[in-house]
């Protein structure tokens, strides 16, 4: 595969963007009864997420590195992977829309929007081709049962 950015690194850079937008456009913002608790309540979820992803990988002692999924030593597709293949990809989006929630702009939403579609596209798609080299039928049969994000 090709280097590319980390994807955590692309997470905090698309944050970044969401606290530009907030500062620079406070038409945007919004309030709600329960909006910080809302985005408190996200963090929680996403530190499980996170937490069920990388254990299962470590479980069966395969690689997590986003960069070099043909490292990867086996499928995983039990415990949280058979709702989302890329979990870990869903908990960072999460992640992107409790603090756009904290950040209480409503154009955020569509920074995250964006970063889905920069992950999709960078990263998602070459980890998939991959993968597919490297497993054949079993993660293509994969692909048809589970979705992509959720």
């Amino acid at each position: 595969m090709k280097l590319r950015i980390y994807p955590p690194i692309v997470m905090l850079i698309f944050g970044l963007a969401m606290f530009g937008l907030a500062k620079l456009l406070p038409v945007g913002y919004f309030d709600f009864f329960g909006r910080i608790p809302l985005s408190k309540v996200l963090i929680v979820v996403v530190g499980l997420i996170f937490f069920f992803s990388i254990f299962k990988f470590n479980t069966a002692k395969t690689t997590v590195n986003p960069i070099a999924p043909e490292k990867a030593s086996k499928l995983v597709t039990s415990g949280i992977y058979k709702y989302s293949r890329n979990p870990m990809y869903l908990a960072m989006l999460l992640l992107l829309l409790a603090w756009g929630l904290r950040l209480g702009n409503a154009f955020n939403v569509l920074i995250a929007a964006g970063f889905v579609s920069y992950i999709n596209k960078f990263q998602i798609s070459l980890e998939e081709a991959a993968l597919s080299d490297k497993f054949g039928k079993d993660y293509r049969l994969y692909c048809k049962k589970v979705r992509r994000w959720f």
